[in-house]
């Protein structure tokens, strides 16, 4: 007789777990209104001084972001999710700018290659684990 599969479940994290998580990786997906619509861009991320500082392939402009980082591990149906929102300013510095550069890789998407700064008002965080079904 063979056991019933794990069911698969979300479970809220604390946001200092979250941001803890978020600390430990260094590529997610910025989203952001353009034009009455949302986009979703790929970009690369280091947290500074309580700030999130993004680089992705995206037109520089001062707007609200959401910032989500995941590692899921799709044969054990495990892992995390974490979303970061709040204003974003771009990094005008060229100092500034070009340590960011030098340390966060990007992409090449025509003139486009912004450097963000998130100041996170909100931050959510879930594990997805498996629980044993009874």
């Amino acid at each position: 007789m063979s056991n019933p599969p794990a069911a698969p479940r979300m479970v809220e994290v604390s946001g200092a777990e979250a941001l803890w998580l978020l600390e430990g990786s260094s590529l997610g997906r910025l989203v952001y209104p353009h034009r009455d619509r949302l986009v979703v861009r790929p970009a690369r991320h280091a947290w500074e001084h309580g700030r999130l500082v993004v680089r992705t392939p995206a037109p520089a402009a001062d707007v609200t972001a959401t910032y989500h980082v995941d590692e899921i591990r799709a044969v054990g149906g495990t892992g995390w999710l974490v979303t970061v929102a709040g204003p974003v300013e771009v990094i005008t510095d060229p100092d500034e700018a070009a340590h960011h550069r030098r340390t966060l890789s990007g992409w090449a998407h025509g003139p486009h290659d912004t450097l963000l700064r998130l100041l996170p008002r909100t931050v959510t965080g879930f594990r997805l684990i498996r629980t044993e079904v009874r």
